[in-house]
């Protein structure tokens, strides 16, 4: 078995800088490519992972320590978001094509003739996350949608998992080339200090990172404080509060229990929407049945010895807060891989009162199978308390079945301030599981990520890696192919004509 955390290979600093170059060199012709072949190699891709499921998913169960079926179905769902971004690029319509023809009849004078769309950054810098060791890593979302946007992409690997990297990269690499692309259209390298290196270099244009507030933080101020500064896509931190409504409480507490359970310790608790802090109204039990449950929750392998380490540093800040219980302790168990497994570690702060008091230790992330309960009265600011919070990748909101207008009343405030806090609304489900399509959004104010108008899942992520330019009055011999008179890709547009408000053509 392997165990994590050891030195981590750097990949050398001329093998960076050879990459860095190949990157930057296959940037204009991939950027060039139309969108349908585009849209080959990206399925061409998938069919290489589907083809090597076995393979991926054996070599990962043994750095993870995940089990068999949930790589299985991140694999299935890594082609799945390849394949979507491919249908993506066969559409065309992310290119978002506008043109005012020209118009010297215009209501605010004489109008050229403007032509719009969006274009690839150039080379993208992605950092792997530890915990999808497919789905947000070598060939996740960010590296699809990168690549989607026509940027070529240079992968810096989690430690968590280097083989599985190397193994998807590779079949990554030869599958593009085997399209076509360009040597360059993607690469991997390995440590800490080659990733900074790359992310510092002119070459790199964009940047997308998955993991800690201080490692996501300490990546974005780099980026920005470049000479040239470029966009940086960080998902760093999040708590994902969840909220009950006395009526839900009444109506469903035992499932709404078992529900917070299951999700809060779904995967060791390293999924990055686990709810992390649970809101009742006092007086349902329901705290005491929530402990009941995650004490029969079997422990579960943290993903490396790192942290497991900063788990259980966070586990002994929580339970050193003045008026806080703990319920469950959280107990470490040895596993056969030299990582620590856990059982799930519960602890209640009381009045809600005494959250918002001491909320910079107890509203902020533990990653692992922890959580924070607190009781509030029906009287209480809830939305003011919400409005606390730092900013969340999702809210979840248990309500009543059948909400009478009193309920609604209460919530709507309350409502209004989880969408201006976090990135997505959750009523009556849990967070955890993010379903793949195109009106998701993973995203939400900082700490939750550090560019809160985008998303890392769905298909408006390919969005972080383009551009707009607007062409005026040039020559239509002169235009890119899609902005020409012809249209010859076939590409939709908004076409407006003199005196027109535009439409689809």
């Amino acid at each position: 078995m392997t165990t994590v955390d050891s030195a981590e290979h750097e990949t050398p600093a001329a093998e960076v800088d050879r990459c860095l170059d190949a990157a930057a060199t296959a940037a204009p012709e991939w950027g060039q490519w139309a969108p349908r072949p585009r849209a080959e190699a990206l399925s061409a891709v998938a069919d290489a992972l589907d083809a090597a499921t076995a393979d991926l998913v054996a070599a990962a169960v043994t750095e993870t320590g995940l089990p068999e079926a949930r790589l299985t179905g991140e694999v299935k769902r890594t082609t799945v978001q390849l394949r979507m971004f491919a249908d993506l690029l066969r559409d065309g319509s992310c290119l978002r094509i506008v043109i005012d023809r020209s118009d010297p009849g215009y209501a605010l004078g004489a109008r050229p003739d403007l032509r719009r769309w969006l274009v690839p950054l150039g080379p993208a810098l992605v950092f792997a996350a530890s915990n999808f060791p497919f789905a947000f890593s070598v060939a996740g979302g960010d590296t699809a949608s990168a690549l989607a946007a026509g940027c070529p992409v240079l992968l810096k690997a989690h430690p968590g998992h280097p083989a599985t990297s190397r193994l998807t990269a590779d079949l990554v690499r030869s599958a593009l080339l085997g399209a076509g692309a360009p040597e360059g259209t993607f690469d991997l390298i390995t440590g800490r200090d080659a990733g900074v290196r790359a992310l510092r270099d002119p070459r790199v244009a964009a940047a997308a990172f998955t993991g800690s507030v201080a490692g996501g933080r300490a990546l974005f101020d780099i980026a920005a404080s470049r000479p040239s500064p470029i966009p940086f896509f960080g998902e760093l931190g999040s708590i994902n509060p969840a909220i009950v409504t006395p009526e839900a409480a009444r109506e469903r507490g035992e499932q709404i229990a078992e529900g917070f359970v299951g999700s809060f310790t779904l995967g060791a608790g390293q999924f990055c929407t686990k709810p992390g802090v649970l809101l009742l109204p006092r007086g349902t039990g329901l705290p005491e049945r929530v402990a009941e449950l995650a004490d029969g929750v079997p422990p579960a392998r943290m993903l490396t010895t790192g942290i497991a380490r900063r788990y259980h540093e966070r586990l002994g800040e929580l339970a050193n807060v003045a008026g806080v219980k703990v319920l469950t302790s959280g107990r470490e168990h040895a596993d056969p891989s030299g990582i620590p497994a856990v059982s799930p570690a519960l602890f209640h702060a009381g009045p809600v009162q005494n959250l918002h008091e001491h909320r910079d230790v107890l509203l902020d992330e533990n990653f692992g199978p922890s959580a924070v309960i607190a009781e509030y009265e029906v009287d209480d600011a809830l939305p003011g308390l919400l409005a606390a919070v730092a900013g969340s990748l999702t809210v979840t909101v248990q309500t009543s079945n059948r909400p009478d207008g009193e309920e609604r009343a209460r919530l709507a405030a309350l409502v209004e301030v989880a969408a201006r806090c976090s990135g997505r609304v959750v009523f009556n489900e849990w967070p955890t599981g993010v379903a793949v399509t195109p009106a998701q959004h993973h995203g939400g104010p900082y700490p939750a990520t550090t560019a809160v108008s985008h998303t890392s899942v769905g298909t408006a992520a390919i969005e972080r890696f383009l551009r707009p330019v607007t062409y005026q009055n040039a020559p239509d011999a002169l235009l890119p192919l899609a902005l020409r008179d012809a249209n010859p890709l076939g590409l939709p547009r908004i076409v407006n004509e003199p005196g027109d408000s535009g439409r689809w053509r």
